[in-house]
């Protein structure tokens, strides 16, 4: 290996470290390093090369016989121009040195002074500004960067998670509070009892009426479970007066007025004197789907039915599809079925709908 002598490799050993020369990879440079990029190696006072593997107490002496310069070693392997190649030892001797002669050596105050001056006036950030500008960042000073926005976004996010968690509960105790509970919980356990759904107790305390649904597992998760798990009291109310339209059972009443009946939610609840949003609720409680505008579309296809029938078809959108096959126009097919033409051409796009 280039550059290194039984010599060299007998005064590392003197030096107390053994040699390193195990490959850690090549860059796209073609050369191989025995260091990763963009990080310095320590073991003590002792930093390692990574030109050839060895040991070092500073590699910045020893980058002569490499025939490279430091800034050109910190450039080819990501290291900050700063970054110091000496081990812990060498730098505690140079700054004891340095210290001294900063004392007794007036060109050494004087350029110190110049120093101070420069930075208190902000010419120093504003050269380092310029000199950066344009450079790209070394692969030391990146993972730098990017270890310390981990920690700041794990920690902002800890925070938010926190201001969050107090804001909800400080929400929830007010609403309680208003109403005349302990807590939420109970305001909840005591509405749902007497037939109110999520939706109108978040709307009675002046909340979203998604409000509950979102928060009240985070807030009581009990009192959630519950509540979708649908207890039997809340069927309680309706009890009264299905029975005395003949029914002992919610869900049975239900399908029969939505289902068989195609009554809406709406009729459902004026019958039952209750709220839209309770008897929705209580639907989606029993499983029974709730079907949009039933009313209307069962009576549009009694409609259609029944002029079928009068023709002698199956259905209004065969006798309009036989009809045109014949040549008919649609003036003729409508003073023939006493519908109008807007009616019959929405029974003949049905008709080929469900064919496709």
């Amino acid at each position: 290996m280039a550059g290194i002598s039984a010599a060299a490799s007998r005064r590392d050993s003197q030096l107390g470290h053994p040699d390193h020369r195990s490959p850690v990879g090549t860059p796209t440079s073609g050369t191989i390093i025995f260091a990763p990029v963009g990080e310095v190696v320590c073991d003590g006072d002792f930093v390692l090369c990574h030109l050839c593997g060895r040991w070092l107490r500073s590699v910045t002496a020893h980058l002569r016989a490499h025939g490279w310069t430091k800034a050109a070693y910190c450039a080819a392997f990501g290291l900050e121009r700063g970054q110091s190649l000496e081990g812990m030892g060498t730098r505690k001797k140079r700054a004891a040195a340095f210290s001294a002669r900063l004392i007794f050596d007036p060109a050494v105050r004087a350029g110190s002074e110049r120093g101070r001056q420069r930075a208190r006036s902000g010419e120093l950030t504003r050269a380092a500004a310029t000199a950066a500008r344009g450079r790209a960042l070394p692969e030391q000073r990146r993972r730098k960067a990017s270890q310390a926005m981990i920690g700041r976004r794990s920690g902002s996010a800890d925070a938010n998670k926190q201001r969050a968690a107090r804001q909800l509960a400080s929400v929830a105790a007010a609403a309680a509070k208003q109403g005349g509970y302990a807590d939420i919980g109970e305001l909840v356990r005591a509405r749902t009892a007497q037939g109110a759904s999520l939706a109108a107790i978040s709307r009675q305390a002046g909340l979203h009426k998604d409000w509950l649904s979102r928060h009240l597992a985070v807030l009581d998760p009990v009192t959630a479970a519950m509540v979708k798990a649908g207890p039997p009291s809340m069927d309680q109310r309706w009890l009264p007066v299905i029975g005395a339209l003949g029914f002992t059972d919610v869900e049975r009443y239900l399908r029969d007025r939505h289902l068989a009946r195609h009554q809406t939610v709406n009729a459902i609840a004026d019958e039952m004197g209750m709220s839209y949003h309770t008897v929705a609720a209580a639907m989606r409680r029993h499983g029974v789907a709730r079907l949009a505008h039933e009313a209307k579309r069962h009576a549009a296809r009694q409609r259609a039915a029944r002029v079928a029938a009068t023709l002698g078809y199956a259905s209004a959108g065969e006798y309009v599809t036989t009809r045109r096959a014949q040549g008919w126009t649609w003036s003729a097919i409508a003073a023939e079925s006493g519908e109008p033409q807007t009616w019959l051409r929405r029974q003949a796009n049905a008709l080929a709908s469900t064919a496709r």
